[in-house]
């Protein structure tokens, strides 16, 4: 089975949908065909854009990006192959609200690289927008590194 990816942080409005934008194009750059989309944990911002500091960066690396926030749902456990967590938090939450019939492998992204997580740039401006941009390419490679494999790359 292909791999498919739910990148997951707090709100969805940051860090998941930045990460689901670079995945995506980190494949694409790859050769690859990868179902890839993000979710938050909490309510907070479902159906809003991604946060303009997130468009900006990902704009500015000529990554395409368009997601309306939504939220984790239970469906998402079973669809995707990896779900990916930005943060410790998230991890938890992921965990405790994951369903018995569950398919889907829950770790940190970082877990493929440093173990690390994605800190939030939410109260941050353009230079953590921007690390949190290079964090996700880092862990996009990564990740493929380690799921799809070496021989991926172009």
């Amino acid at each position: 089975m292909a791999p498919s990816v739910l990148v997951v942080c707090l709100g969805n409005i940051c860090r998941s949908p930045m990460g689901d934008a670079v995945l995506k194009h980190v494949a694409k750059e790859r050769g690859l065909d990868l179902t890839v989309d993000s979710a938050g944990t909490s309510r907070y911002h479902i159906g809003e854009d991604p946060d303009d500091r997130t468009i900006a960066a990902c704009r500015k690396h000529q990554v395409p990006i368009l997601h309306s926030a939504r939220q984790v749902t239970e469906e998402d456990y079973r669809r995707f192959t990896h779900i990916l967590a930005a943060d410790e938090a998230n991890l938890r939450s992921l965990q405790q609200k994951k369903p018995r019939n569950a398919t889907a492998e829950i770790r940190l992204w970082g877990s493929y690289l440093d173990n690390n997580p994605i800190q939030d740039p939410y109260y941050g401006g353009t230079r953590d927008f921007e690390e949190c941009y290079q964090q996700c390419v880092h862990l996009s490679n990564a990740f493929l590194d380690e799921v799809v494999g070496k021989e991926s790359q172009s």
